[in-house]
């Protein structure tokens, strides 16, 4: 049984999907706002978050950057966002923030469903699945250990979302293989990709950000992404 928290001011929300989301194993906590929810988050473990955009105090954006740029235990728990608006800068906004999969009101219960069910398998089984079983992988200046789920760049410990951390993991068990924005999606979500592909270009970003001033993906015009950094030979 996964525990998600869902921080949204609309009460009438919380006791609907609380039954429908039984259905799948996921039990659903609700709070109405912004501070009742760190509360929660510093009482008790929650395996996800489910976000809106429109709350009082602060908007679900503003509450998910400081999330994710705190040094609370729980600033890498996945998050999907939920919003009444479908516009590409919102999921664009979202995604640059850290948010790890976003959904517009108003929504199916079973697409939610199903975006949860993504999200916490990623963050417990890594997408490639046929890649050899290696417990970590060494390249100059980075080492990845994939039983710890630990990144470190010359030996400090570098803090990843669970979709960051796939991200990286994926390119660098094949360096150098090209893979294009859609192949991106599709191995990260484990369902076919959305129309749109910014979501690519922005975990790229987050990640190359964090592991300055390594150069780990190079890319590749009107093609898409590969690992670049070199394998450690000592």
């Amino acid at each position: 049984m996964h525990r998600l928290l869902l921080i949204d001011d609309d009460e009438a929300l919380a006791g609907p999907l609380t039954q429908y989301l039984a259905r799948f194993d996921l039990q659903l906590e609700a709070v109405t706002r912004p501070s009742f929810a760190l509360q929660r988050l510093a009482a008790e473990r929650f395996d996800a978050l489910i976000l809106d955009g429109m709350l009082p105090e602060m908007d679900g954006f503003e509450f998910c950057r400081r999330l994710r740029s705190g040094q609370d235990a729980w600033r890498d728990i996945p998050v999907l966002m939920l919003t009444a608006r479908g516009d590409l800068t919102d999921r664009v906004v979202g995604l640059e923030l850290g948010a790890d999969d976003y959904l517009p009101k108003p929504f199916e219960p079973r697409e939610l469903a199903a975006r949860l069910q993504t999200i916490l398998r990623r963050t417990r089984l890594t997408p490639v699945a046929a890649a050899p079983a290696t417990d970590r992988l060494g390249f100059d200046g980075l080492e990845i250990d994939t039983v710890r789920r630990e990144v470190r760049r010359a030996g400090g410990l570098v803090e990843l979302t669970g979709m960051e951390y796939e991200l990286l993991l994926m390119l660098a068990r094949e360096p150098g293989k090209v893979f294009s924005r859609d192949d991106i999606l599709n191995r990260l979500r484990g369902q076919e990709a959305e129309l749109y592909t910014r979501a690519v270009d922005i975990l790229v970003s987050r990640v190359r950000r964090k592991l300055e001033p390594l150069q780990v993906f190079k890319t590749l015009r009107n093609a898409g992404y590969c690992f670049a950094l070199p394998e450690r030979t000592s």
